[in-house]
């Protein structure tokens, strides 16, 4: 190729190779883009052609790097960063706004008692959105999304909050009332184990079965707080009501799960500097506790 092909090279071909080089996938490319599974194909069709090589091995399920573009990936990610970079401390594309979508009960017990070291660091306004509000959103209207998964989107950033540990809590005053097994359970719904596969590990009896169930964290342990009854509670989020003395463990054993709340961020909304300070504050255990 001379240099006048070089030289007209579109950027968004560019991006689309290395989204899909790095994701090894023509449609994981277009999920994080953006754009369609045809149009990534498109785009690196004709760069392909610009070129006059074949980056990509396509194959009926999966595509492969030939080895002029194993080569020339880490060329192209190398001057894709130094120019995400430089836009950023020229222009000032770090953003001072961050928005931050997330369920209301990660927003109350997790997110807002680290927002004061957040604001702090990134010198940004903040605004909190739940995802019952923003059910309409795309990733690219939130800079920053806390989700609960096994970590597996198609993002350029993730990170878990936090290992997720279940035990069962209750507030002091129930204590007196006899064994806690026979207290009334508090349920919520969602993608944690609840107290089936609690029993099941433990050997606790089943019953009494919940009265009480709740659509959220933050109700349920709003219940728990009040004395309602015993709730198998994940203890980072509520590592403050233990630490204060409004609840308090009834079982030294764990319940551990491999799903837990990720921090979620894409290149075109968060720089790599901002990023790095947003998860160093979030992903804090201790936070501003």
């Amino acid at each position: 190729m001379d240099k006048s092909g070089f030289d007209r090279l579109p950027l968004e071909w560019i991006r689309a190779f290395e989204a899909a080089a790095r994701l090894g996938s023509f449609t994981a490319a277009a999920e994080e883009c953006g754009l369609t599974q045809s149009a990534i194909s498109q785009r690196i069709g004709h760069l392909e052609a610009r070129l006059g090589a074949q980056l990509f091995i396509r194959q009926a399920r999966q595509i492969t790097l030939t080895s002029e573009g194993e080569a020339w990936l880490p060329h192209v990610q190398g001057a894709l960063l130094g120019l995400r970079d430089s836009t950023d401390a020229v222009f000032g594309v770090s953003r001072n706004r961050i928005a931050i979508s997330a369920s209301a009960s990660v927003h109350e017990l997790w997110v807002v008692p680290r927002m004061g070291r957040l604001a702090q660091v990134s010198g940004a306004e903040i605004t909190l959105s739940t995802m019952v509000v923003a059910a309409g959103e795309t990733a690219e209207e939130a800079t920053i999304r806390i989700r609960y998964g096994g970590g597996d989107w198609p993002v350029s950033y993730a990170q878990p909050l936090y290992e997720e540990r279940m035990s069962p809590v209750v507030a002091s005053g129930l204590l007196g009332r006899g064994p806690w097994q026979e207290l009334p359970r508090l349920a919520v719904a969602g993608p944690r184990p609840g107290w089936a596969r609690w029993c099941e590990q433990t050997g606790t009896p089943t019953t009494p079965v919940p009265s009480l169930r709740f659509d959220s964290f933050s109700a349920a342990l709003a219940a728990a707080r009040e004395g309602h009854g015993v709730l198998l509670a994940s203890l980072p989020l509520v590592a403050r009501d233990l630490r204060e003395g409004r609840l308090e463990r009834v079982s030294d054993h764990v319940l551990h799960h491999h799903e837990t709340y990720w921090l979620l961020g894409t290149r075109e909304r968060v720089s790599r500097r901002q990023w790095q300070q947003l998860s160093a504050c979030l992903t804090d255990a201790t936070g501003a506790l």
